[in-house]
């Protein structure tokens, strides 16, 4: 049964109102976005880069955990034997269209060969450009491996 006192003075009404009235008065902040940037966290997943080691060779082992621990099944790999008796990919695609950025693959992956950058400014115009092959992957790593490697150290206190 509803309170009769609270039925006509309408305490949450005023509880709003006292909101709204505090905060209207304040100075607000706004960021002219493509000029300014917003902070961002080195841990921000963004777009999947392919990593290289120091020597040009690919990371990438073809051991598939980050196929098999992705729950939105995007990632596709293709291994075959390298002439050095190695495993390595022949193909990696990921699909960014059901990529939902959980950096489950990042954290399945032994060796550091898939990571997830702070890239979000990117966009597709054509068909099929949301399927990131592993020669972009390789590209965006090696493009911009400094800031991956930045964000690495930053982060290896935490792992």
């Amino acid at each position: 049964m509803a309170n009769p006192l609270k039925t006509f003075t309408l305490p949450d009404l005023l509880k709003g109102m006292s909101v709204t009235a505090r905060t209207f008065f304040t100075r607000k902040y706004t960021l002219n976005y493509p000029e300014e940037k917003a902070p961002q966290s080195p841990r921000f997943r963004g777009l999947h880069a392919l990593r290289r080691y120091a020597n040009g060779q690919e990371r990438c082992i073809a051991c598939k955990l980050c196929e098999t621990v992705c729950p939105a099944t995007c990632i596709t790999i293709d291994s075959d034997a390298a002439e050095d008796g190695t495993r390595r990919t022949t193909r990696y695609d990921i699909d960014l269209f059901k990529c939902i950025y959980c950096g489950f693959c990042e954290e399945a992956c032994p060796v550091d060969a898939i990571v997830l950058t702070r890239i979000h400014e990117y966009h597709m115009e054509q068909r099929g450009e949301n399927i990131m092959s592993k020669d972009k992957l390789l590209a965006i790593g090696e493009r911009y491996e400094t800031l991956i490697a930045v964000d690495k150290a930053a982060d290896a206190p935490y792992r």
